[in-house]
């Protein structure tokens, strides 16, 4: 037994020690020296106060700002911790519901868009939490914001333009918008 015993108990605390100190101590590290930002939830900093991260959405609704994906994360949009899909499916009402209640918000603060809402206004993302939307869905709020903030039509689809990320690597994904960086530039172009 005593010849079982030690061998394993030796590999357990060894393995413990590399993989639960020395492994994480080391990506920790290397991740801090070639990947701080990202190593560091991709926090955006304005003025010395974290504001955000690019990589969860947060809950804009205000007209004079452009509005991000439905989240499905429950009483408390964007709540990394619930995150994950409604799991609804096409035909649920809950699903349909929320589409319709998001139409008809979209419709009331801007009611001379008469044009298709873009699929990604209506709909949650599969984790609840997505930061992006489509050009499609920028371009459809720029005549809302813009009335909103007093500024020309012509200088939010600049700054749509100027926040609209290819896909990665040119390959994949398609383009898309940061609602977070977008909103933070129209804060510093000014208007109301």
């Amino acid at each position: 037994m005593k010849t079982y015993l030690r061998p394993a108990i030796s590999l357990f605390i060894l393995m413990s020690l590399i993989l639960g100190g020395l492994y994480p101590a080391v990506i920790t590290l290397v991740g801090q020296a070639f990947f701080p930002t990202q190593a560091n939830g991709s926090v955006i900093v304005r003025d010395g106060v974290p504001v955000g991260s690019e990589l969860i959405g947060q809950n804009f609704t205000e007209p004079k700002y452009f509005w991000g994906r439905l989240s499905s994360t429950g009483t408390f949009p964007y709540n990394g911790g619930a995150s994950g899909g409604s799991n609804f499916g096409p035909l649920n009402p809950a699903l349909v519901d929320a589409a319709k209640a998001r139409e008809e918000a979209s419709r009331a603060a801007d009611p001379g868009a008469g044009r298709e809402i873009p699929v990604d206004l209506l709909t949650s993302s599969g984790s609840g939490l997505d930061p992006h939307i489509s050009p499609a869905a920028a371009a459809y709020q720029v005549a809302r914001v813009a009335k909103a903030r007093g500024l020309s039509l012509e200088r939010v689809r600049s700054l749509v333009k100027g926040q609209t990320e290819a896909p990665q690597w040119g390959l994949f994904g398609e383009p898309r918008v940061n609602v977070l960086k977008l909103n933070l530039a129209l804060d510093a172009a000014g208007g109301v």
